[in-house]
C-alpha cells in the first residue's frame, strides 16, 4: 500500500508540473568537439632557446580570431594540468607536451602535425 501512496501523489505532482516546456541546456563556452575549429593544419613546435633554459611547446597556423583561440588554450591547459598562455594567434603549454597536444587537438577534429 506505501508504494501506492507515493505514486499518487507523484501523479498528482507531474499532472501540476508544465507539460510544454523542455529544460534548456547551458551554453558552454567551452570549445566543442560539435563545431570543430576550421582551421589549416596546425604546426606544433619544440622550443628552448630564449627561455632561460625552459621547454615550451608552441601551436601556430590558427586562421581563426584570438578569443577563440585563447578559450582552446584555456581547455587545453586545463586538460593538460600545465600553464601556458595564447598570444599573437599562438597558443604556448609550458614543458615538452608534444605528444600530449597533438593527442588534444587530433581528438577535437583539429589537423596538427609535430615539427
Amino acid at each position: 500500500m506505501a508504494s501506492e501512496d507515493w505514486r499518487s501523489k507523484l501523479g498528482a505532482l507531474m499532472g501540476s508540473l508544465p507539460q510544454d516546456t523542455e529544460p534548456e541546456a547551458e551554453e558552454t563556452n567551452d570549445v566543442s568537439n560539435d563545431d570543430p575549429i576550421e582551421t589549416s593544419r596546425l604546426d606544433i613546435i619544440f622550443e628552448k632557446k630564449g627561455r632561460g633554459g625552459k621547454t615550451a611547446t608552441i601551436i601556430s597556423g590558427f586562421t581563426i580570431d584570438d578569443e577563440t583561440i585563447a578559450a582552446l588554450a584555456s581547455e587545453m591547459k586545463q586538460k593538460l594540468g600545465t600553464g601556458g598562455s595564447a598570444r599573437g594567434g599562438e597558443i604556448l603549454i609550458q614543458g615538452d607536451r608534444r605528444n600530449d597536444v597533438l593527442k588534444f587537438l587530433t581528438a577535437k577534429g583539429i589537423k596538427a602535425r609535430i615539427i
